[in-house]
């Protein structure tokens, strides 16, 4: 389940951001940034739960773009494996046609992280460019290439249930 996120729920956030496995590529923000995102009308801070326990979280950016773009712009899950990382995608994805109306999501991933390269291929994400020493990432002290992935709501319509996919 999604819900809105609260400044209660920035400890929360942050500690997820700070993990050694999520360092390398999520900014771990402060207390005012998150505040501004919950301020602020193009944006949507969220956390996932999981039997009523805060389990991972989302911020998506560029709500109200005439293009009907919008931007998972940051996520991450309080423990992977076990498949976990395919239903909350999803549901984010559903979230994002569904609930935000997008007629396209998009996010970008690095190029050293080829498990979160591989969760979104497997949602349905298109690999759509590959912005070469692009990105300067302060946890591993160098710039690493960007991967672009996006999905269009058609793509979005076509796809299978998830409990049906090898």
């Amino acid at each position: 389940m999604l819900r809105p996120a609260t400044p209660a729920d920035f400890g929360f956030i942050r500690s997820l951001a700070r993990q050694p496995e999520n360092a390398p590529f999520i900014t771990d923000e402060g207390e005012a940034a998150l505040a501004g995102y919950l301020a602020d009308p193009s944006a949507r801070l969220l956390i996932w739960e999981a039997a009523g326990v805060p389990a991972g979280f989302v911020l998506w950016c560029g709500l109200g773009e005439p293009s009907g773009a919008v931007e998972l712009r940051r996520l991450a899950l309080a423990a992977t494996g076990g498949g976990q990382g395919q239903v909350f995608i999803r549901a984010l994805v559903d979230y994002g046609f569904g609930t935000l109306d997008a007629a396209r999501v998009w996010l970008d991933a690095s190029g050293e992280n080829p498990r979160a390269v591989k969760v979104y291929e497997r949602a349905g994400f298109t690999l759509e460019g590959r912005l070469r020493q692009h990105w300067y990432r302060p946890a591993l002290g160098r710039v690493v290439d960007l991967m672009l992935f996006g999905m269009l709501r058609t793509e979005w319509e076509a796809l299978e249930p998830l409990g049906s996919r090898a």
